[in-house]
């Protein structure tokens, strides 16, 4: 017989700039659904400690790097960033005003509440893509993860943040020797491929293991310089 925890409880549902998101609950998890489609849960976040890590693995020892995380999501990025003492500064860019509100003084508050009150935190609640393209900021490091992938996008208008003139305003927006991390449901050799046309160097996908199916992964590059 299927108990009430089975049917996922919406607890908020709001029309956005991009459409519907909402955020249900399902069981112990919380849960973000953009028009229809599954975004992300709080059921592991790995992959999302995993973008942070590998972005910063793969920076150099420069002091105090000023990181943009793009897409604040349930916050597993923003909160394992805010636990380095690493980063300098850490900006993130979120373009749907409900999930920063969850966050602020919602569900979502659990799990980002002290990374939203560290002083090295500032949210800005702006779309991603229109940020890199216009802003005259520089950064020391990118991390990417408004989609489920350069090939599957959450809106049409992000595709366009992966063909070359995005990839060329990513590399704008670092500082020379910066890093761009790109998180993907899957693998694309194809977007490997646009990377490296892009002019960026060091080109690489590391991959986080699933427990079945095709493992997320992270695209890194460098910009030269």
């Amino acid at each position: 017989m299927p108990t009430s925890y089975d049917i996922p409880e919406v607890l908020d549902r709001r029309e956005g700039p991009y459409g519907e998101v909402a955020l249900r609950r399902h069981g112990e998890l919380l849960q973000i659904i953009a028009n229809g489609c599954f975004l992300m849960d709080t059921s592991d976040g790995r992959s999302e400690r995993m973008l942070v890590d590998a972005a910063l693995d793969a920076l150099d020892d420069r002091p105090a790097p000023h990181v943009l995380i793009g897409g604040l999501g349930v916050g597993f990025s923003l909160a394992h960033a805010a636990a380095n003492p690493r980063w300098g500064r850490i900006t993130v860019v979120e373009r749907e005003p409900a999930i920063v509100d969850w966050h602020r003084a919602g569900p979502l508050s659990a799990l980002s509440a002290e990374a939203l009150a560290d002083p090295r935190t500032n949210i800005l609640e702006t779309d991603l893509v229109g940020f890199v393209n216009e802003t005259c900021a520089t950064f020391d490091v990118l991390c990417l993860d408004i989609d489920n992938g350069p090939g599957w996008t959450v809106t049409e208008g992000n595709g366009g943040l992966y063909a070359r003139a995005g990839l060329t305003s990513c590399a704008r927006a670092l500082k020379p020797g910066g890093v761009l991390a790109v998180w993907s449901a899957k693998p694309s050799a194809e977007f490997e491929g646009s990377l490296a046309n892009a002019g960026f160097k060091q080109v690489r996908t590391e991959e986080i293991p699933v427990a079945r199916g095709v493992p997320d992964v992270v695209h890194l590059a460098v910009r030269p310089g």
